[in-house]
């Protein structure tokens, strides 16, 4: 599974992102897909994930009410709908990708990752 993260930008705190990760391989509807961040001098963290079947949906408290994960199987692709943003919110966003579906929070449950989309909030 090949991933593509796109949709970052520079937008003032309160605004609005979308972010896409579109995937290539046929299984790809088999997997549970993920969505990490990464600050400078900070370790990746989970932000939210979404199972196979879209019934199982996750989010890091600190996004909870503001963002919300969705997947379209038919196109390979997941989005990220990030709203009410902050300055916190800041941070390369990764998309990545995992067969087995277990430990969705931890990044080293997740075999495939795509390149990061860079996301930066003004205050």
């Amino acid at each position: 599974v090949q991933l593509q993260a796109s949709g970052g930008g520079l937008v003032q705190a309160g605004d609005s992102l979308r972010l896409s990760c579109a995937a290539s391989g046929r299984a790809f509807k088999s997997y549970t897909v993920g969505w990490f961040r990464q600050a400078p001098g900070k370790e990746r963290e989970f932000v939210s994930s979404v199972g196979w079947n879209t019934q199982r949906t996750d989010y890091s408290d600190s996004v909870k009410g503001r963002f919300t994960i969705s997947r379209d199987n038919a196109k390979n692709t997941v989005w990220l709908q990030m709203n009410s943003l902050e300055p916190e919110d800041s941070a390369v966003y990764y998309c990545a990708s995992q067969l087995r579906g277990v430990n969705n929070k931890r990044p080293d449950a997740y075999a495939y990752w795509g390149q990061g989309t860079q996301v930066t909030v003004s205050s």
